[in-house]
């Protein structure tokens, strides 16, 4: 769990390196001002005791969990085409004396918060949607391509002590953890650019994500407070995502690992330190040692495609007495709650999946990037690729496109929630209704044919 920190003045150690000149600067002003009488009246006073920041999961970068901080001031959402110099320098302000009180030392709120950076990319890269829904093919030829796998075969190869090292100690495979790795930042070569401190900083002042970002950003402040990183190399995504494996900060104080013994949880220059948290992390989510993550399934013809859900969960006996098989004749993994999914709807692989499945999802919620570590993590291991065909003549549709359908669905009574243009659970159970009423296959996977059904008169 995440340590408590001391008051500044208990600690009695210097405090962190504050960020490079070139890339930030003090606060003026207004903001200048109220940040200096914010540290006077701090000096070495003593500090509310501070509470530990949350146990969070890693997740997709873009849809972070809500959080519940100390409510900051609260400007309208900002527009990364407006000039927000005065704007950001006084809600700067006014956080740092929050972070004051929140126990993080008055030389890191000076040196560091207070050098915070607006960055108006990150509003961009913030608000950006992709215009076209990714298939799950196109994901995966991407995640497990023939180049991340000889790379991951390379990594396991050449950082066997540490991976081993990890899979023993957590009893995480080294192969999953190195599939992490590698879908995470291409096995090191690229985790962001961003100033974690600028972009979650950026992110609280421009509102959408407030709340979240607040937490978050006062997490960045404790690791720089407790040593374990200088605030100039706690580099990361647009979104505060940290180091190799892309660790959020609440989940750094929560999970990171010192394994080289350094005295520093480093996930930015450590590989022992990275494969140990990265397994932690995985081992703490509910990870079962020796269990397998699942398997390629071929379904029977009358399979109920509305039961191809994770949220339906049997043994694998009863599976089998349903007619499931592998798809390779081997038998099949024996896990007590196991699922079916088809990423691709009906005509495309199924794979049933347990717990370890499951807990790759607390990485990261989505059905493909799970399946892209089970994947390149058997692939890594000398394992084969899907054996099904994927449905590659079937066209992704666009946002607009998924919205068009939402709304199509609602008109005619099967309920698919807010049309937002994205793909749910509860666009797919209406999908799957309407699909029923057209006495074809209910898979509740979205296509183009679909569409001009539900828009025809």
């Amino acid at each position: 769990m995440p340590s408590f920190i001391a008051s500044p003045c208990s600690l009695g150690r210097a405090p962190a390196l504050p960020v490079a000149a070139s890339r930030a600067h003090a606060p003026t002003g207004v903001a200048g001002v109220a940040l200096a009488a914010a540290l006077a009246l701090a000096g070495c006073a003593s500090a509310p005791s501070p509470t530990p920041t949350p146990a969070a999961k890693p997740v997709a970068a873009a849809t972070p969990p809500t959080a519940s901080p100390t409510t900051a001031a609260t400007p309208p959402q900002a527009s990364p085409d407006t000039d927000h110099t005065t704007g950001f320098a006084q809600w700067l302000s006014t956080f740092s004396a929050q972070a004051l009180e929140a126990g993080i030392r008055p030389a890191t709120v000076r040196d560091v918060l207070g050098k915070a950076q607006w960055l108006p990319r990150v509003v961009e890269l913030d608000r950006a949607q992709p215009e076209f829904t990714r298939t799950p093919w196109a994901y995966l030829d991407s995640a497990v391509s023939p180049q991340r796998i000889a790379q991951g075969q390379a990594q396991l190869a050449a950082h066997s002590t540490a991976l081993q090292a990890a899979a023993a100690r957590y009893g995480v495979p080294a192969s999953v953890i190195t599939a992490i790795w590698g879908m995470e930042s291409n096995y090191g070569s690229n985790f962001g650019t961003f100033r974690t401190v600028d972009a979650l900083a950026t992110l609280a002042y421009e509102g959408r994500r407030r709340a979240w970002a607040q937490t978050e950003l006062l997490a960045a402040l404790r690791i720089i407070d407790q040593g374990d990183i200088a605030a100039d190399r706690m580099i990361g995504s647009w979104a505060g995502a940290m180091g190799h494996t892309q660790f959020l900060p609440s989940v750094f104080l929560a999970y990171a690992v010192d394994a080289d013994g350094d005295g520093h949880r480093d996930i930015w220059g450590s590989v022992p330190d990275v494969t140990a948290s990265t397994a932690h992390f995985l081992a703490r989510s509910g990870w079962k040692s020796g269990e397998p993550w699942g398997a390629e399934v071929q379904l029977p013809p009358t399979f109920d495609h509305a039961r191809a859900d994770p949220a339906v969960r049997q043994t694998t006996a009863q599976w089998e007495s349903e007619g499931v098989r592998s798809i390779d004749g081997a038998p099949l993994p024996d896990l007590a709650g196991a699922s079916i999914v088809t990423p691709a709807g009906a005509r495309g692989p199924a794979f049933l999946v347990g717990n370890n499945f499951r807990t790759i999802l607390r990485y990261n919620n989505s059905v493909n990037y799970a399946l892209g570590v089970a994947l390149l993590a058997r692939q890594i291991d000398g394992g084969g690729p899907v054996a099904t065909p994927w449905p590659r003549d079937i066209e992704p549709l666009s946002r607009a496109q998924l919205q068009t359908l939402q709304e199509a669905l609602n008109r005619k009574g099967f309920a698919a929630g807010t049309p937002d243009g994205v793909m749910g659970p509860a666009t797919r159970a209406g999908l799957r209704g309407y699909q029923r009423s057209l006495g074809t296959v209910a898979d509740g996977y979205p296509t183009l044919e679909l569409l001009q059904k539900l828009q025809a008169p």
